[in-house]
């Protein structure tokens, strides 16, 4: 990558200006940026989330006409120059000559039709060819991203396909026609750390046989590491910096990208063991299991899973996606009933009872979800949800309710004069506040919190998982913290519990399990975690290549 206005380069921006109209003016997504990409190099566009990098990477393909934003400015793609082409022309452009893969493979694929059918259609539709042709065409995109038995696997739809399955059905659509740019938008967020690894791999391989160019959009720098030549950070519609990949990994110059840089967790022990204070045992879990389905189809998802959790700690629970670790997570408060085994809060067993009888333990054990933006109800404020758990214990006025629920805003890191704002109002990481100062507002002694940092920018990570911290020290909490990213769970943890196909298949201290694994499975899992050294990480996709050629 070299400085806009390079003669030659597949991509040239140069002042790119991007403006949102709003009901109080405008927003300014991408203020002044200029860059420029050689056919076969791959750049990295990394920031917040706000920063402009998707507005960015959108205006390549044209995606803004239609939707009111105003740019200015030049962006010249394949020699198009794409904000002042007539829509035919970008027709041309996308698809053909460059391609965008979303960061949502489920929801940019039709439910309704075989992934085959939709990949084929996209190669007529820019080729021309005929339906015999474009169905060809289809499997053999499908096999060279390796879905496997791709033939057969054409004929199904997208529901029928894993997280990891869809982004590699979305590359081989982006692939079909050949194209000599491809737009990655977060393509793995969200993703196992082993399924993120062979993405990855699966698009260098790509690039390195095709000679196309890579925009990879993300958060995240430990992904940049081992997949791009250069990196440009971003920072409120500005660039901040940008260079080789090695040197601003290795040297950043700017103090935000040092920020940036100090905010990825890491899989080295974040400091001195933590002494948990009281041995006593609050959680006792003995052959737990959970099946669902209908007879003759039950699926059993998670299976004869012993563990205990002690007062005051920290238990990370991590696991690919379909471990069980969220059903395990579900039973322990009681969202799910157990098929077996039994599950025992501070000496009483409370594995099977009835709703009435397990009202009064509701309120210690709660759960911080995934996804706070579909956990709130988006009609009501988000003083009166976390307000709800108070009204329904009944102890308490209408005044000290709502006082209470102004101070767990506060404690959380929120203004209490929002108190009236609605969900849509907030930011992902403002809205997984709410739902923590919701959990919280009964005062439960139990914390499980599932993925609660997952679709977080690594900076609003690190603040929330440093809340956590100070709410389980601050209100003697105990927690379970259950994740599919090794790194975070480091950071947080005492002792970690690994599952796997339903089944916890090693557990013990933190330091213990990181240090020294046992289970081929958690060392796999360890390895596939991204480093920030580029050397490092073309060294463990080498390793990788050598192990599936094995």
């Amino acid at each position: 990558m070299t400085g806009a206005g390079t003669t030659g380069a597949l991509v040239e921006v140069d002042g790119l200006t991007i403006d949102f109209p709003t009901q109080s003016g405008t927003v300014r997504a991408v203020d002044g940026l200029g860059f420029t990409l050689e056919k076969g190099k791959a750049l990295g566009l990394v920031g917040e989330s706000g920063s402009g990098k998707s507005a960015t990477a959108f205006s390549l393909l044209g995606l803004h006409r239609g939707t009111g934003a105003e740019l200015t400015g030049s962006v010249r793609v394949a020699g198009t120059d794409v904000l002042n082409a007539p829509d035919a022309e970008l027709r041309r452009l996308r698809g053909a000559r460059a391609a965008l893969v979303f960061q949502d493979p489920l929801s940019s694929l039709d439910p309704y039709y075989a992934v085959g059918d939709q990949i084929a259609e996209v190669y007529r539709v820019h080729t021309g060819a005929s339906r015999k042709a474009a169905r060809r065409r289809a499997v053999e995109s499908l096999d060279r991203v390796g879905i496997p038995d791709a033939a057969r696997r054409a004929r199904a739809r997208p529901h029928e396909f894993s997280g990891g399955m869809r982004q590699r059905a979305l590359i081989a659509m982006a692939l079909s026609c050949s194209p000599d740019l491809l737009v990655a938008d977060e393509p793995t967020t969200a993703l196992d750390v082993t399924v993120q690894a062979q993405i990855l791999d699966l698009l260098h391989e790509l690039r390195t046989e095709t000679g196309m160019a890579l925009l990879l959009v993300t958060h995240d720098l430990g992904v940049v590491a081992g997949s791009v030549d250069d990196v440009l950070v971003m920072r409120e519609g500005r660039e901040v910096e940008r260079g080789p990949v090695d040197r601003v990994l290795g040297a950043p110059g700017r103090p935000y990208t040092r920020e940036l840089l100090g905010a990825v967790p890491r899989l080295e022990a974040p400091g001195p063991p933590r002494t948990v204070s009281d041995p006593e045992i609050l959680v006792s879990v003995d052959g737990l299991g959970r099946d669902f389905g209908r007879r003759g189809s039950r699926v059993r998802a998670v299976e004869d899973v012993s563990l205990e959790i002690r007062r005051g700690e920290t238990l990370g629970v991590v696991g690919e996606s379909g471990s069980g670790k969220t059903t395990l997570g579900r039973m322990l408060v009681r969202l799910l009933e157990p098929t077996s085994g039994r599950l025992v809060l501070d000496g009483r067993d409370i594995t099977r009872l009835s709703e009435r009888r397990l009202r009064p333990f509701r309120r210690e054990m709660q759960m911080v979800f995934q996804d706070p933006a579909s956990s709130l109800n988006p009609r009501r404020c988000i003083g009166e949800s976390i307000a709800d758990p108070l009204r329904a214990e009944g102890a308490l006025t209408e005044r000290e309710i709502v006082a209470r629920a102004r101070e767990l805003l506060e404690r959380v890191g929120l203004d209490p004069d929002w108190y009236e704002r609605h969900p849509h109002e907030f930011s992902g990481g403002q809205r997984q506040r709410v739902g923590i100062a919701r959990a919280l507002a009964p005062k439960p002694r139990l914390l499980v919190c599932d993925e609660p940092v997952s679709a977080l920018d690594v900076t609003t990570q690190a603040q929330v998982m440093r809340l956590l911290g100070e709410l389980r020290e601050e209100f003697g909490l105990t927690l379970v913290f259950i994740a599919h990213d090794l790194a975070v769970v480091r950071q947080v943890s005492d002792r970690v519990a690994v599952m796997r196909q339903g089944r916890v298949v090693e557990q013990g201290a933190a330091d213990a399990v990181y240090d020294s694994p046992r289970h081929p499975y958690t060392k796999g899992l360890l390895a596939a975690v991204p480093v920030l050294d580029p050397r490092e990480s073309a060294a463990r996709r080498r390793a990788r290549r050598a192990l599936a050629a094995n």
